[in-house]
């Protein structure tokens, strides 16, 4: 069967979007030519500084003849609109319609066939389309047409498209199309310095072989994997190991098209600059990577650099420019590390009054004073120094002030910790200001030490909270303040560190701190041990504020609460529920990472009260192995069954069969059976809950399993006595009630 060659030759392709671009040409050109009817077998896309190219396998020679019955109007229908069907397929008189006879009555149906037309036709069609349309994050018009509205855009000039089609057995055809004046054809060129000519290509295994030839290496994949085994052997060679960075060495691949890759030296009084200085000075000016003598874990005087030719000295000059600029960049971080260990750490502080953290959250002085009040509540649930997470919270975002983390971003946090041991601050003190960053990723380790877990914990809270409460919140893929992470890194540190944390008192009470807002504080702290029945309150209900004042009586009689205060306070209730709900999806794409089922986070979140998100991951994983039982998966269907008989009857009926069944009305002895079941294991989920002891609530509740099977096979519901239909249907509602206790059965799928 025939491949298809695609290559587009530009003048760069910035390294970062290379992966994406291969990713888009694949899928943007695969998945045309399959609406089009020309399935493949495989695809591979290849991409360089200067070539973004596609390799399809196995296609038809042409497209597949389609047949298709097309419905036209009524017979007897006006001429008019005969005269329209007749046009649109394609027919000369309504005698080549047949006539097919349905519910509504007698129609025509045209039968429509159309052959398939050459895959070459096909595709010289679809690539022009997809490359101008291509989704580039950046682009850019050129030459003499870009004066034009509506001209041509690339990421670069576009110079040359390859465009070759045909089986491995013949010479392959070359696919002829125009992109704003660039004619397809089947010449490419190697490389810039090595071999600039023009390359005649056919085929993918004679275009690799030829660019290999002409010094490219056409496969990212490949470019990766050359410099990653070279620099390692390099290192290897003296002694040393190199520190492999895949975000460097991703960037690297996209700079060079023929990497050689050598090693380079620089002086050593520059090793006593932190490690992750001279790291972050090499990797982000050069591009270089660094390496470390295994026997100590010291870095080495060293770094890898990765040229894109073989120079006839053996890269002597190139390794010698990268030195003078290194020795440069090290000379500043040397001046900002000396000049920065100057001034104490405390010393700057007084600049955050004037820093604003976010126009609408005050300064990064208000945030840290936030960050306090959150973190001087959360000590004594982690089990911290009070006097250290204070001390800890005030230093923890100081080194933001300092030159270094000016020049280099990327170590804040770090530069903090360095800062504060030169001070002969306490390390738990001085760890805190790196580690309540933590985690930045799914690979990143979470804080574990209980100074820098409660720095952490507030840090991450006063971002949610604070920008819930303004409304900015993240929608779709826009996250632009990275209040994902920030819930992500939460439930992290409190499942890894099994912290019993109360989750939606500690969210609602800060909202107050966001609004600066004395009275709400109190407000909230009255209503908080209602706060099932705050959020049962709706907006709209017109008496909320007589039921405010009433609930907060239940608290404090007699005690004054602004009526203004006890309506926000509501307000806040529905912004930390809508919190989370947010953390449940966070903790859904958690689990679901771990092997866990979304739906079971569902319904154990949907339990009244759910917030602390240990015992919920703990009731998840004790649901998720009893349903994988035999007992879980026919209790589920006994469940189902029962609650669609009560949604259907009630629906019908137009009210609720909730509240408990009449003893004296039981009859059948399945049902007795059922209701001493149900009351038995009622009792011993709770006793079990009260222990938090989940499989045993768990394995109380699947003894429901047999009774509610035989239940449902002798007793029938729907019975002419209304009485005894009501008393069962009452029996019915016990079952659902009784798994509430547990999970809510009705968001479990499957």
């Amino acid at each position: 069967m025939p491949d298809l060659l695609l290559e587009l030759f530009s003048e760069e392709i910035p390294a970062r979007m290379q992966a994406h671009a291969e990713e888009n040409l694949k899928k943007l050109i695969t998945d045309a030519l399959v609406a089009q009817g020309l399935s493949y077998e495989g695809a591979k896309a290849f991409s360089t500084p200067r070539r973004l190219a596609l390799s399809v396998h196995g296609l038809p020679a042409r497209q597949p003849d389609q047949r298709e019955e097309k419905k036209g109007p009524r017979v007897g229908a006006p001429e008019k609109a005969v005269e329209g069907f007749l046009k649109s397929a394609g027919l000369k008189s309504i005698d080549e319609a047949k006539v097919q006879k349905d519910k509504k009555g007698d129609f025509y149906i045209a039968l429509i066939e159309r052959k398939g037309r050459p895959s070459e036709d096909v595709i010289a069609e679809i690539v022009p389309e997809v490359v101008r349309g291509f989704p580039w994050p950046k682009s850019m018009r050129w030459g003499s047409r870009s004066a034009h509205e509506g001209s041509f855009k690339w990421v670069r000039p576009l110079h040359a498209i390859v465009c070759t089609f045909g089986p491995e057995t013949e010479e392959p055809e070359v696919i002829k199309f125009k992109i704003d004046g660039i004619e397809s054809g089947n010449i490419t060129c190697g490389h810039r310095v090595h071999a600039p000519g023009k390359i005649e290509v056919r085929r993918l295994a004679d275009w690799q072989k030829k660019l290999e030839a002409a010094k490219v290496v056409p496969d990212r994949e490949r470019r990766k994997e050359t410099i990653r085994a070279d620099a390692k052997n390099l290192a290897l060679a003296q002694g040393l190991e190199l520190i492999e960075d895949a975000g460097l060495l991703e960037e690297v691949a996209g700079l060079v098209e023929w990497p050689v890759v050598l090693i380079g030296e620089f002086d050593k009084t520059f090793l006593d600059l932190p490690p992750e200085a001279i790291r972050a000075t090499i990797r982000n000016n050069q591009k270089c990577f660094v390496l470390r003598d295994p026997k100590n874990g010291r870095l080495a005087n060293k770094f890898i650099t990765v040229a894109n030719l073989e120079a006839k000295d053996g890269g002597a000059a190139i390794k010698a420019g990268n030195a003078r600029v290194i020795r440069a960049r090290l000379a500043d971080a040397k001046f900002f590390w000396d000049s920065d260990r100057k001034t104490r750490l405390e010393d700057r502080l007084a600049k955050f009054k004037q820093i604003t953290f976010h126009d609408r959250l005050g300064t990064q002085a208000e945030r840290l004073d936030r960050m306090q009040l959150l973190a001087d509540a959360l000590a004594p649930v982690v089990k911290a120094d009070p006097a250290k997470v204070e001390r800890a919270v005030k230093l923890a975002k100081a080194d933001l002030l300092t030159e270094m983390v000016g020049e280099f971003p990327e170590l804040q946090g770090l530069m903090g910790k360095y800062y504060a041991l030169a001070e002969k601050i306490d390390p738990d003190v001085a760890a805190a200001s790196e580690d309540h960053y933590r985690p930045q990723g799914p690979g990143d380790r979470v804080p574990t030490h209980p100074v820098s877990i409660a720095v952490a914990l507030a840090d991450k809270i006063d971002m949610l909270v604070g920008f819930w409460a303004i409304g900015e919140k993240p929608t779709g893929s826009k996250d632009p303040f990275a209040l994902r992470r920030a819930a992500l890194g939460i439930i992290r540190i409190v499942i890894e560190n099994k912290l019993r944390l109360p989750l939606r008192d500690t969210l609602w009470r800060h909202f107050a701190a966001i609004r600066k807002d004395e009275a709400l504080a109190e407000a909230i702290a009255i209503l908080s041990p209602l706060h099932a029945d705050i959020a049962a309150l709706s907006t709209e209900d017109v008496e909320i504020a007589v039921k405010l004042e009433a609930l907060a009586s239940q608290i404090e009689r007699g005690k004054r609460v602004e009526l203004t205060s006890l309506v926000q306070a509501h307000k806040d209730c529905d912004l930390t529920a809508d919190l989370l709900a947010f953390f449940a999806d966070r903790l859904k794409v958690h689990l679901r990472e771990q092997g866990a089922r979304h739906d079971l986070v569902d319904a154990v979140f949907a339990l009244a009260g759910q917030d602390d998100l240990l015992m919920i991951v703990r009731r998840v994983e004790a649901l998720g192995k009893f349903l994988d039982s035999d007992d879980g998966k026919n209790l589920l269907v006994g469940y189902r069954r029962a609650a669609n008989i009560l949604r259907d009857e009630e629906k019908k009926d137009k009210r609720s069969y909730a509240g408990d069944p009449d003893a004296k009305r039981l009859k059948a002895s399945e049902e007795k059976t059922l209701a001493a079941a149900i009351e038995g294991a009622e009792g011993e989920v709770a006793a079990a809950l009260k222990k938090e002891d989940f499989s045993a609530a768990i394995a109380a509740i699947s003894k429901l399993r047999a009774p509610v099977d035989a239940f449902f096979d002798k007793v029938t519901v729907n019975v002419e006595d209304k009485s005894l239909r009501e008393n069962r249907l009452k029996l019915l509602d016990r079952i659902r009630r009784a798994t509430l206790n547990v999970a809510d059965f009705s968001r479990i799928e499957g």
